[in-house]
């Protein structure tokens, strides 16, 4: 299957390719509506292979018009086909066959058009439809286009459907990127191309075959209308991809289906297809396996690769791949990823949390759980960490806030037309104590910052403005909609039985289904609330999923009364206590359910459970403390209410044993906690307080007191006191008298619980008391409780009101008697050698009680296998023998060992017990080898043996038993463990011996020990380290070829050396640590690194030399060199090199100052150094150097002149230079110092101190463009202490006036000096700066661009060459007139600057819609006929005398497609006959055949076959070949054959005197070329006679026939010329017939425009009245504008518009006066660049940055087309009063967001007067101007000079200029059409003229003699073939006759007439 696909897509791909290269078929549909044929159908005909000439042949073929009849054929709009014309018809296009050009049409015809929409259509969708709108940012909502792809996709998942965004923003990896996946359904390869297809939705495509195809379901309605049915219009991926990139990759994979189908779609793709004409909305679909990526540019998109290598494993997934993601974009969400991810999942809330939402309060489960999982993640370049966001963490979007933050929903549905259907929700969010819970968006703006900062809003109303319904449509938002409310949920106008701010408090949703209309964005829909809003839609209301059928303004009344009364709280309960019924309510249905809560917080104050309070307005007044606070109705946790219950416990308690239920408001929030505490006190004094005992016999028994057992208890004496200690045995209870009781119980606490040994009740006896007699049972051990417990005698309660009556507790024990025997307890084991053990020992009495130790004890412990001791005894608790050891050899494992204990005394004296002895703990550490000394290597690990034993040699185990090894000895050495838990015993091998340096061997010591185990003794081994055989050392050092001496250069030394020089025999050593030589290998040479050079000769360096080193020509600084070995460490070698000066070479002068005056000291000194040829200062100067320097100049004063030495500086200083005699200027001043000579040119200027100034000094540096002048001159001032009067020079005022019409130059700044002269003296002047500016429209170069991989095929259409005009700036030029561009072709090669004289010249084709207007094309050329090489050169014509030539391109012209087999040259008709002689039967000695395209070029290279040669006939007798076959084969090799010696078979047979005609047939080895076969016609006779006779008629009626055809030729070229010669005439005349109305509109006597002379006297008339007014003055804006004219600049402001009234032009232009000078580009590059050229000084704004919108907004005093009040003044807005040259839609933008709606009007009364109407209309006003030049600001202040415009002198030019008056204009169009009616007169007469001299020719007796001569010739022709047809016999006869008459001449050939191009007047 796989390898069929593949087959297939390549045979489709190469079929494409194919047909790219044929030629294009073209027919075109022709109409004949001439007046004899006025309803004939259209016919078809193909003009693919045909030009001009052969369309009209099969014209006139198709519809059967002679030679003689002359027709029109046209385009349907009238345009007449000539052979330019042709060359442009297109496949399809309708002409209309007409008598002429000016006929009507007899009857309609119908013309097929196509209309396919422009690529931008697609590219451009996503700009135009997601624009910012309302502040918001549209990316998120075209994210939300590709989840709503993905959501349709994984609508039928079962699982989890699972999409996830990724931003791959890490350059390094290919991007920026986007992708987009799912795990949906993916779409097959008809699915894609659907997607494709823009706006094709789902109602209308095809998804696959027909049988296959159920076409679209609506989905089944579900709740919330979440039926993931979102991805409709078949735009929304267009958009969005496009929108967010520029290029985008679809990868899917359908279910069931093994390939991957991937499509691309791109911006560059459809340009690139556009310029090369093919089909825009074409492309390919790649069929893959998955993980395939083959065809993935590694380097461009490495990204791409990972996510094709996921496909893998997945069922079915489509990806989403967007590229060339734009800038702005990767900022946004790189910036803002919380703030989209938010939006996102607002957006699709439901989709992702179920159809309940978020509820992050219900715990309860929720039936509508979501499998929907949207992932976003953003990868960026390491390090730093991708960020993962999954929409369903989200817990801040809006709905989220919504949904937790309400109380109580309102659900209901809006029904209407066509099932459309609306569920709503509303939800209440209440006021909760002291604020709104109404939830705020965190991401919402703050207050804007033109907000009066005094304005605070006291009250906010929870949603305020803001719409109550968000809405979403098929379960997904629509951002841009909302609905503010409805009738019956509207704030009412007054006040009812709801507050009113509760309206404010509710937020509402509602959801949408698909019979709404939304927009192809999703954005907004289109009527959702329109029908909603229909009285036919009805509204009810949904509860508990039931629809209720009532009046649903009052069920939502209803409910918004509901929740203001149950969620508007004030009151807070807290601690929720759970839920009651109150009996006590005497309403049934107000007993349940209350709520029970802990605490309440309430008008600031708490008050909980357990706390006192006092009650007020209650009867009587009480105090109580708080059992709990009841809320009525179902509540579960902490919640607000307005009021509530409190349930009291009066106080205190023992008196008042009662609860009461009261109103919360009824506590008393006055009452004092002390005054409450006091009251309770003073009623709880009455009450009996405690028990006094009393032993009477004197037995006290204490607390805790311990007893021997049986020991008697008693008696006991009990008395009942209150707090004042008063005794009592009734309580003091108001209204009852209760008598009291005490009762007596004596507890036993036994192990297994408490036991009750005595139970007694004591009665009151006023002699005794309360009287116990004495208890005797008391003989159990332990702990015992004596209780007194007073009790009620009516119902033994010992409790009083919740309160304990008194009661006494003793608590007491009962303990053994002394010992008499003894068991062994249990010890733990295993027990270790050595380490001590307890053995317990538990005595007993004689009651079998455990009893305490005789202390006076000694235990005896015997073993037979064991040594046994101990320390002692422990008493305690228990008695213990104390620290137990045992030793011993362990045999083997879990041995038993018997020990038997004796305590001597006892009445039983021994006990045994067994024990199994194990290893005990480490004692002793063994280590092997015992040697005392071991050698190891250096960086070499040693291996090593431990054992540990315990006290007794036994091998030991131990948990976390580890054995460290340290060496000592040397730095830094390693240490080592081995793990011993498991076995005591391992092995040890220490990591590698890393010591720094060994040059011979070393001794460390290991040291072993356990660190857990510190008095284990330490082990230690001696290590003899030896030297490694590593590199260890490098050494550098200098050696002289030949030469046995040595410099060896030391580590970090410093090496004084000669600057410039070069330190060469450079040479290494290595050495291993033991400081041995190592041979040098070529695996060690290469990894010698040095840092001086990178080129090192390996060779050299195998050889141990280093490359030659540079030393540095400055003495300056010292310069660091290293050389390094780099292995598995590396070893470094470096030093430094001073340079130090050379040899002196010569003196170096440093001026101080440069210029001096005549007669004054140079300021400052001059110091002379010796330096050396680098310029490096040296020491050879010295203080006796002084005499021998000597300094000289012509004028120097050398009695002034002083030399100096400087020791701290070394150098020579002379001072003291000064200049008496000569003329200013450079003077040389000469130092000398032996050889050495140093001259410095020193400037002297005038004496006296005269300067030149600048006047008006401009901004520097002066903006010149190249080649142009300055607008206004330079002035100067001569200056000194007061003008000087120079009359001859400047004039009277000293001034001088420079004038520069041309400056040319080199790009940059060149400085003007300005230079004056007094005398002899020179006057210094000011240098002005000039910045010479490139001419952007000076042409300098023509840039040539065409498709040079492009193969030439003979008689084919060239590529496009397209003509760059390049300025000197380097941009294009776009004033190009196109007709001064030509192409000049010629055959040859490229030679020289010129092309030759022959060269053919074509002209620039007209420019498309879609090309910029900086390209020049030259299209539809065709190509040269004849193979071979030209060459094509391109020139443009700058005026007369100058062009500017581009280079010459050679061009390789190959013949066309092969299609014929042909001779170079015709051969003759051959002649044979079957004789015996060869000669006469040859038909052929040699004719060379090729293979030929349709123009006779060669094009059979590569083709090889054979040619077979047939002879074919009319008859069944054919001649046959030698041999006596019917065929011969010859080679075909690389397109050509030879044919040669080809003869008939002698006796052959065949007809005497027949035609046959031998046929060529090439046969070619690949079978996908045809070649048409070569035909040579040839004459059989059967007799050598016969054939002499008709090879003299062949060869006649070749001549003949030649002739014939040339006189034919001539006379079909001269019909061909006259047709051409009529068009041109009817046109010429039309078109002066066309022109006479419009010179009548003008007013032009058009009588008198008979001749070209009076119309050239009537155009020079008018230009002398255009010259007239263009000289008038006139208003010009005198702003200098030097980037006027560069690429992308429009101009300042100032020179953009025009102004025609003086006194508007004045105030606009003050008004703007800041902004006159502003540069005004289209682009910020543009900008950026004046910016960078001016340093930031000039002012710019690009057009791309200009907001502008579209405003046709009348005057604010018209509304609705109908004015507010009548204005005076003339009111007009600014902006239509400005007339703009050029550019005016560009300049609209400009001067809109400058002027905004500023309004001119006349005077200020009339603008007063129109600012107060419109603000008493609650309109804004915009500024005023007036035509007086005062101004009203938009606040409404004028007055003061700041609002009052100057003068229009004071502007100084800064004034808009004024425009040309209007009849200017008309009299310019009076001058154009008066040319063209001269130019269309003179082409009229021309024609005429032309047309008259060629009638004349063809009638001229030289014509008529050649068409005499061409019938004669073609009767002889006739006559010539009827005797060749005839019989042999009579060819006899004809043969005996001519032989008698003399031979007829060869016929005249006649002289041909070049046919004449076709031209056509211009309309």
């Amino acid at each position: 299957m796989c390898d069929e696909a593949k087959m297939s897509e390549t045979e489709t791909e190469t079929g494409a390719e194919t047909n790219r290269g044929e030629k294009p078929r073209r027919t075109v549909c022709v109409y004949d509506r001439r007046p004899e044929s006025s309803a004939a159908p259209p016919r078809t005909i193909d003009i693919t292979e045909a030009d001009y000439s052969g369309f009209l042949r099969a014209l006139r073929q198709e519809f059967s018009l002679s030679t003689n009849e002359t027709f029109v054929i046209s385009t349907t709009d009238r345009g007449e086909i000539d052979a330019e014309l042709y060359k442009e018809l297109v496949d399809g296009k309708t002409l209309h066959l007409l008598e002429s050009a000016d006929q009507k049409l007899t009857a309609a015809t119908e013309e097929r058009i196509e209309f396919l929409p422009h690529y931008h259509t697609l590219v451009q969708c996503g700009m135009y439809e997601y624009y910012a709108s309302e502040g918001q940012k549209a990316l998120p909502y075209a994210f939300a286009e590709l989840i709503d792809n993905a959501l349709s996709a994984t609508a039928k998942n079962t699982g989890i459907r699972r999409i996830e965004i990724r931003l791959l923003f890490d350059d390094s990896q290919g991007g920026p990127a986007i992708v987009v996946m799912d795990n949906g359904c993916g779409m097959t390869s008809k699915q894609l191309n659907n997607w494709a297809v823009y706006r094709l939705s789902k109602f209308i495509r095809e998804n696959g075959m027909k049988s296959e195809e159920t076409g679209y379901v609506r989905p089944d309605p579900v709740p919330r209308s979440l039926n993931s049915d979102i991805s409709y219009f078949g735009v929304g991926g267009k958009q969005a991809v496009f929108y967010i990139g520029q290029s985008v990759r679809m990868i899917s994979k359908p279910a069931g289906s093994p390939d991957v189908h991937e499509f691309i779609m791109s911006k560059d793709d459809f340009e690139r297809k556009e310029m090369n004409k093919e089909e825009i909305y074409s492309g390919f679909i790649r069929n893959r396996k998955p993980g395939d990526y083959s065809h993935v540019n590694e380097s461009e998109e490495q990204f791409l690769r990972s996510i094709v290598v996921e496909e893998e494993g997945k069922e079915s997934f489509t990806a989403v791949v967007i590229t060339r993601v734009q800038q702005e974009h990767v900022t946004f969400l790189k910036q803002n990823f919380s703030l989209w991810t938010r939006e996102l999942t607002h957006t699709y809330h439901y989709y992702i949390h179920g159809v309940d939402g978020n509820d992050q309060k219900n715990t309860r489960t929720n039936d509508h759980v979501s499998n929907i999982d949207i992932q976003i993640s953003l990868f960026e370049r390491s390090p730093r960490m991708p960020r993962v966001m999954n929409l369903r963490e989200v817990d801040n979007d809006m709905q989220t806030l919504y949904i937790n933050s309400s109380f109580s929903t309102f659900e209901f549905k809006a029904t209407g037309a066509r099932d459309s259907l609306v569920e709503g929700l509303i939800r209440y969010h209440p006021f909760l104590y002291d604020r709104e819970t109404y939830p705020v968006d965190p991401f919402a703006l703050g207050p804007s910052e033109d907000e009066d900062e005094d304005c605070v809003i006291l009250n906010s109303e929870a949603r305020g403005k803001r719409p109550i319904f968000e809405c979403f449509w098929n379960g997904r938002l629509i951002p841009y909609t909302t609905v503010s409310e409805f009738e019956w949920c509207a704030r009412p106008k007054k006040t009812g039985a709801v507050p009113l701010e509760c309206y404010n408090r509710i937020s509402g949703v509602l959801f949408a289904n698909d019979q709404f209309q939304v927009s192809t964005n999703k954005l907004t829909f289109m009527d959702l609330e329109l029908q909603l809003r229909d009285n036919n839609t009805i509204f009810t209301r949904v509860h508990n999923g039931q629809e209720l059928r009532v009046k649903i303004e009052r069920e939502f009344t209803n409910w918004l009364k509901e929740c203001h009364e149950r969620f508007d709280k004030q009151v807070m309960f807290q601690g929720f206590l759970g839920s009651m019924t109150r009996t006590d309510v005497a309403t049934k249905r107000l007993q349940s359910p209350w709520a029970q809560f802990h605490t309440i917080k309430w008008d600031g104050k708490t008050y909980k459970k357990g706390q006192c309070v006092k009650s007020v307005k209650t009867n009587p007044v009480f105090v109580g403390s708080i059992v709990k606070f009841l809320l009525y109705g179902e509540h579960e946790a902490d919640v607000y209410a307005t009021g509530g219950y409190v349930q009291i416990a009066l106080e205190p308690k023992e008196l008042y044993d009662e609860l009461r239920i009261i109103p919360i408001s009824k506590i008393d929030r006055l009452a004092a906690p002390a005054t409450i505490k006091k009251k309770i006190e003073d009623e709880l004094a009455k009450l009996p307080d405690r028990l006094r005992v009393t032993w009477p016999e004197g037995n006290t028994w204490g607390e805790n007191d311990a007893r021997p057992a049986g020991t008697p208890m008693g008696p006991i004496k009990v008395e009942i006191l209150n707090k004042k200690g008063d005794s009592m045995s009734r309580l003091p209870v108001a209204g009852t008298t209760k008598k009291l009781l005490i009762e007596l119980k004596v507890i036993w606490h036994s192990p297994k619980g408490d036991v009750q040994t005595n139970s007694h009740i004591g009665v009151h006896s006023s002699k005794w008391e309360y009287w116990f007699k004495p208890m005797e049972n008391l003989s159990k051990l332990g702990k015992y409780t004596l209780h007194l417990q007073t009790m009620l005698s009516d119902n033994s309660a010992s409790e009083w009101a919740g309160k304990r009556l008194p009661n006494h507790t003793l608590k007491f024990s009962i303990k053994e008697g002394e010992a008499v025997s003894f068991v062994l307890g249990i010890i733990s084991s295993p027990v270790h050698v050595g380490v001590p053990f307890s053995i317990p020992l538990d005595f007993r009495d004689e009651f079998d009680y455990p009893t305490q130790p005789p202390c006076d004890i000694k235990p005896q412990l015997e073993c037979s296998s064991l040594q046994l001791s101990y320390e002692g005894i422990a008493f305690g608790t228990t008695c213990v023998i104390k620290n137990v050891r045992a030793m011993g050899k362990i045999s083997h494992q879990n041995k038993m060992d018997t020990v038997k204990v004796h305590i001597p005394g006892l009445k039983q004296d021994s006990q045994s017990l067994q024990i199994v002895l194990q290893p005990g703990p480490p004692h002793t550490l063994v280590v092997f080898p015992e040697d005392d000394v071991l050698s190891v290597e250096n960086r070499t690990p040693a291996n090593f043996k431990v054992e540990v034993h315990d006290e007794h040699q036994n091998i030991t185990t131990q948990p976390k038993l580890s054995v460290r090894c340290q060496l000592l000895g040397a730095p830094d050495l390693p240490v080592d463990v081995v793990d011993c838990s498991n076995t005591g015993s391992g092995l040890l091998l220490t990591k590698p011996l890393l010591l720094k340096t060994v040059k011979a061997e070393q001794i460390l010591t290991a040291k072993f020990n356990i660190p857990n185990h510190r008095t284990v003794a330490c082990v230690e081994r001696k290590l003899r380290v030896l030297p490694s055989s590593r590199i260890s050392r490098l050494e550098v050092y200098r050696q002289e070829e030949g030469s046995e001496d040595v410099m060896v250069l030391q580590n970090a030394e410093r090496i004084d050396w000669t600057a410039g020089d070069t330190l060469g025999n450079l040479r290494f050593k290595l050495y291993d640590e033991g400081n041995r030589l190592v041979s040098l290998q070529r695996k060690l040479t290469d990894k010698i690194k040095v840092n001086w050079t990178a080129d090192i000769n390996t060779q050299e360096l195998s050889q141990g030399k280093l490359p030659p080193l540079c030393v540095p020509s400055k003495a300056q600084r010292d310069h660091f060199y290293h050389v390094s070995f780099h292995d598995q460490h590396t070893v470094n070698f470096s030093f430094i090199i001073v340079p130090r000066p050379d040899e002196p070479e010569r003196l170096r002068v440093n001026l101080s100052e440069s210029t001096v005056k005549m007669g004054e000291v140079l300021s400052g000194n001059i110091y002379v150094e010796v330096v050396d040829q680098y310029g490096n200062k040296t020491d050879c100067l010295k203080a006796d150097i002084v005499k021998t320097l000597s300094v000289s100049a012509d004028g120097l004063d050398k009695s002034a002149l002083a030399v100096e030495w400087q020791a701290s500086s070394g150098l020579l200083s002379v001072c003291g230079v000064r200049f008496v005699g000569g003329t200013p200027g450079p003077r040389e001043l000469c130092f000398k110092y032996q050889d050495m000579k140093e001259v410095v040119r020193i400037e002297v200027t005038a004496g006296p101190p005269v300067q030149i100034k600048l006047l008006d000094k401009p901004e520097m540096p002066l903006q010149v463009v190249n080649g142009q002048g300055l607008d206004a001159p330079l002035v100067v001032q001569l200056f000194e202490d007061k003008v000087f009067n120079i009359i001859s020079a400047c004039g009277s005022e000293g001034k001088a006036f420079f004038v520069l019409e041309a400056i040319s130059g080199p790009k940059g700044v060149h400085q003007l000096a300005f230079r004056g002269s007094f005398g002899r003296n020179g006057i210094p002047g000011p240098v002005v700066k000039l910045n010479l500016i490139p001419d952007p429209n000076k042409p300098v170069e023509l840039s040539i661009k065409y498709d040079s991989a492009a193969s030439l095929h003979a008689g084919d259409i060239f590529p496009v060459f397209t003509v760059i005009v390049i300025s000197e700036e380097g941009t294009p030029v776009r004033n190009i007139c196109p007709a001064n561009l030509s192409m000049l072709l010629w055959k040859g090669t490229v030679s020289g600057s010129y092309p030759p004289s022959t060269a053919s010249t074509l002209k620039c084709s007209k420019r498309k819609d879609t090309e910029t207007d900086d390209c020049f094309c030259f299209r539809d050329k065709q190509i040269p006929e004849l193979a071979g090489q030209y060459v094509v050169q391109f020139v443009l014509a700058l005026d007369k005398t100058k062009h500017l030539w581009s280079e010459q391109t050679p061009l390789n012209v190959v013949a066309n497609k092969a299609v014929k087999l042909a001779p170079e040259a015709p051969p003759s008709t051959p002649v044979v006959s079957n004789g015996s002689i060869r000669a006469n039967r040859t038909l052929l000695d040699s004719l060379n055949l090729k293979i030929m395209d349709q123009y006779s070029n060669a094009a059979g290279e590569g083709l090889d076959g054979k040619v077979i040669v047939t002879v074919k006939g009319t008859g069944d007798v054919l001649p046959l070949f030698e041999n006596g076959d019917s065929s011969v084969s010859y080679s075909l090799t690389n397109g050509e054959t030879l044919i040669t010696d080809l003869a008939l078979l002698e006796n052959s047979p065949g007809v005497d005197g027949a035609e046959y005609i031998l046929l060529f047939s090439p046969e070619i080895h690949q079978n996908s070329v045809t070649i048409a076969a070569y035909i040579l016609p040839f004459r059989f006779c059967n007799d050598a006679e016969h054939q002499k006779v008709i090879v003299s008629l062949s060869k006649k009626k070749d001549r003949l026939s030649q002739t014939v055809f040339m006189y034919q030729e001539f006379f079909e070229t001269n019909n061909q010329l006259t047709s051409e010669l009529e068009c041109q005439v009817r046109d010429a005349t039309q078109k002066l017939n066309e022109l006479k109305p419009e010179l009548m509109k003008c007013g032009l006597d058009v009588s008198e425009l008979t001749t070209v002379s009076k119309i050239e006297k009537v155009i020079n008339d008018k230009k002398a009245i255009l010259t007239k007014i263009e000289n008038q003055p006139l208003r010009k804006c005198g702003i200098p504008d030097p980037f006027k004219g560069s690429p992308q600049v429009l101009g300042k402001v100032g020179h953009l518009a025009l102004v025609e009234e003086d006194d508007a032009a004045k105030v606009i232009s003050w008004h703007l006066l800041g902004d006159m000078d502003c540069v005004v580009t289209e682009t910020t590059s543009a900008a950026k660049k004046i910016y960078d050229d001016t340093q930031g000084r000039q002012q710019v704004i690009p057009l791309e940055t200009v907001f502008w919108r579209p405003n046709d907004r009348p005057l604010p005093h018209i509304r609705n087309g109908l004015p507010l009040f009548s204005p005076t003044g003339n009111p007009v807005f600014v902006k239509d009063r400005l007339i703009f040259p050029e550019h005016a839609e560009s300049c609209n933008k400009v001067f809109a967001s400058l002027l905004g709606d500023t309004i001119l009007i006349d005077d200020l009364d009339s603008a007063n007067h129109y600012r107060r109407g419109v603000v008493q209309n609650k309109m804004q006003c915009p500024t005023l101007l007036t035509r007086q030049g005062e101004r009203i600001r938009s606040n409404g202040k004028f007055g003061g000079l700041q609002n009052k415009a100057p003068s229009i002198e004071k502007l100084r030019g800064q004034v808009f200029g004024a425009p040309l008056p209007k009849e200017h204009k008309h009299t310019r169009h009076e001058i154009e059409l008066l040319q063209q009616c001269c130019v269309a007169m003179q082409k009229a007469s021309q024609v005429r003229f032309e047309y008259s001299c060629h009638l004349r020719y063809l009638q001229s007796p030289e014509m008529k003699q050649k068409q005499q001569d061409l019938q004669q010739q073609e009767q002889e022709l006739r006559e010539l073939d009827e005797t060749l047809a005839s019989t042999p016999k009579r060819l006899y006869a004809v043969r005996v006759k001519r032989s008698l008459e003399p031979e007829t001449p060869e016929p005249s050939v006649p002289s041909k007439r070049s046919r004449r191009k076709t031209r056509k007047l211009d309309s």
